[in-house]
């Protein structure tokens, strides 16, 4: 058995019917993509939709000058349901996607992708499970906004990087921080320096440590 269709089994066949999984392993594009690389735009046509295999991707949302607010993250056996509806209905996407890290993919055509939702009850299912999923991470980047102060918004943010990469410490800059939180550097290294008297994460150079997730 090739990796890809070990790592399509070991992420999707407890959801997908063999037939689907030989489907997708006989159309879909396999791609390697390394860490902090784009994956898809703001204001780009979507032709397909990703299937993560491996590591983790960052969704995020930008304003007419640019900034960038993370909304949510995506891991292995996780799709962008967001790519379906763009897909289909042939609109500009309205969110950008950021490889976390290291990431394996595997890109499905929008041609079969609403094909298979008519042909296989398995697919329809993980689309709508997909859906409710990013809603709910969407509802909840909402109420972190805004009911949170800035330092519980930080150390969330920490703890779900951590989550997502499976590893207490996070490889990361006071810049790269504020940008994913929409705010400056300055206010970032304050509310850092407070949260690790709190003892609550430990602070290196381009590294933090969560203590407590």
């Amino acid at each position: 058995m090739s990796d890809e269709k070990h790592y399509l089994q070991t992420n999707f066949g407890y959801l997908f019917e063999e037939e689907l999984i030989d489907e997708i392993q006989k159309v879909g594009v396999y791609k390697t993509i390394p860490k902090n690389t784009p994956i898809i735009g703001v204001g780009e046509y979507i032709k397909s939709m990703p299937l993560i295999l491996k590591g983790a991707i960052k969704i995020l949302r930008e304003d007419e000058q640019g900034e960038e607010l993370v909304l949510y993250y995506l891991e292995k056996g996780d799709t962008c349901a967001m790519t379906l509806s763009c897909c289909l209905g042939q609109t500009k996407s309205k969110i950008a996607a950021i490889a976390e890290t290291d990431v394996d993919i595997i890109m499905i055509p929008k041609e079969k992708m609403g094909e298979w939702l008519a042909k296989y009850k398995s697919w329809q299912a993980f689309i709508l499970q997909s859906y409710h999923a990013r809603v709910d991470e969407l509802l909840e980047a909402i109420d972190t906004i805004a009911f949170l102060k800035m330092d519980e918004r930080l150390y969330k943010y920490l703890k779900d990087k951590a989550m997502i990469t499976h590893d207490d410490v996070i490889y990361t800059t006071h810049n790269e921080i504020s940008d994913d939180l929409h705010t400056s550097r300055v206010v970032i290294s304050r509310l850092l320096k407070k949260l690790e008297n709190e003892g609550k994460i430990k602070l290196f150079r381009n590294s933090i440590k969560v203590l407590v997730l």
